[in-house]
């Protein structure tokens, strides 16, 4: 998980799209999950933390439950649940208090008896006085703490989670420990390319539902893990579609989320199928993350299954598709036997100080001396404005920006002085004003 170990744990649990994932979000207090009006949206387990009176607790989304269903993405939804089920000190069973109880409800409230953990009836969507008569009929599912809410209206939540907190530790007081690094990886990629199975793979247990089904994951899913000191925290996105095939309400979003999770990253993991070589989506992808001038890996997934084993030839295609990713360094993996993973953390953690690194400015102007090139406008000083990326600014003798070629040489002489691998670098230019006469 990607929060503090040792807290107690709130699974929100109930039949598909009956306002989990807008719980979810009001109790987190930030738009982790995606909402909206089609079932089934949900399809992973999401965490989340969030505190009530002081007392923090993890909650987790589960997807929506249909225990009779023999299609595999329902069966991979509950055997998502039933890991979550297992973590939970306190579960709250939610359902729809606008409609009549339902044969998946009961099915579910059976189950949920079955576990013997402290169960909370949670009836959503009572958001107005009327429905608040409705409520009483819910009893008959046999559970004795029974609230009525409105998970979009932040109604009911306060009682509801005072009972539900009731007997959760306070926080305690912060220590003065040494904080430890943590870099945030987004999974990015097309549909089906493995970035599920890679999660799966780089944190050592099953999170995220993986299936032969393009668009398995909806929300962005998260864990983490620690090695050698240092807390990874991964996050797998949702398969991103060119426009013209992103049609679903849940994809569009699919994207949008996909996207922030980019720019909130420190690091992000192009996946790309070896089976499949290096498509044009691929390069629309990994222009995301460039454009957020995040830290960029790619990684060539399937490669236990490329028809050519030629990884001279593969990276020279990658090198032609993607001439602006040039600096961006290639590992060849295979996610479903985990080939080459553990490599892939001391990469990670390679770019990541890359692209953290620091240059002094008097270090900086007696390399920019030392160039041969001459430029037009000619740079009179240089320093380094910022990290994450690297960014550069050129105090120059006339206004203008440099010229393409001039940049792209300059960016060349920064890396092979500096280093700065897998990051992409900025260069701004500022005319000197000149001296006012007295």
């Amino acid at each position: 998980m990607s929060e503090p170990e040792g807290l107690p744990t709130v699974v929100i649990v109930g039949r598909p799209n009956v306002g989990k994932s807008t719980l979810f979000n009001a109790l987190v207090g930030q738009r982790r999950a995606i909402v909206g009006d089609e079932p089934g949206i949900t399809r992973d387990r999401i965490h989340g933390l969030a505190e009530h009176r002081g007392r923090p607790f993890h909650v987790i989304d589960t997807g929506g439950i249909v225990t009779r269903d023999s299609e595999h993405i329902p069966v991979q939804v509950l055997k998502q649940a039933r890991v979550a089920l297992d973590e939970a000190t306190h579960i709250i069973f939610l359902i729809d208090g606008r409609t009549e109880i339902t044969g998946a409800d009961r099915d579910l409230a059976q189950l949920l008896r079955q576990l013997g953990k402290p169960v909370t009836l949670a009836v959503n969507k009572i958001d107005a006085t009327a429905r608040e008569g409705l409520a009483h009929e819910f009893y008959t599912l046999g559970f004795s703490d029974q609230f009525s809410i409105s998970s979009e209206h932040r109604l009911g939540l306060e009682d509801l989670l005072d009972h539900v907190t009731e007997g959760f530790a306070q926080a305690a007081p912060a220590e003065d420990a040494p904080r430890q690094t943590t870099i945030k990886v987004a999974i990015i990629g097309r549909p089906n390319v493995g970035k599920s199975t890679l999660l799966n793979a780089l944190v050592g247990e099953e999170r995220a539902i993986v299936s032969s089904v393009a668009g398995t994951t909806r929300d962005a899913v998260d864990a983490s893990c620690e090695i050698g000191g240092v807390r990874y925290v991964f996050v797998d996105t949702a398969g991103i579609r060119r426009k013209g095939k992103t049609k679903l309400m849940a994809e569009k979003l699919s994207v949008v989320m996909a996207r922030r999770h980019i720019r909130m990253a420190h690091v992000v993991l192009l996946v790309m199928d070896a089976t499949e070589g290096v498509l044009g989506a691929d390069a629309t992808i990994a222009g995301y993350a460039h454009e957020e001038g995040r830290g960029l890996i790619l990684c060539v997934n399937k490669w236990d299954a490329s028809p050519t084993q030629d990884r001279k030839a593969f990276l020279e295609r990658i090198h032609d598709e993607l001439k602006f990713l040039d600096y961006a360094p290639a590992v060849f993996i295979s996610a479903k036997t985990g080939a080459g993973i553990q490599d892939l953390f001391p990469r990670v953690r390679e770019v990541y100080e890359s692209a953290s690194q620091r240059v002094p400015t008097g270090e900086l102007n007696r390399f920019v001396e030392t160039l041969k090139d001459e430029h037009h406008p000619r740079i009179l000083y240089i320093t380094q404005g910022s990290i994450r990326p690297p960014t550069f600014v050129l105090f120059t003798d006339r206004p203008g920006e440099l010229h393409f070629s001039k940049e792209r040489f300059l960016i060349n002489q920064i890396r092979r002085r500096f280093g700065f691998k897998g990051a992409p670098i900025v260069i701004k230019t500022k005319a000197k004003k000149p001296r006012r006469k007295r």
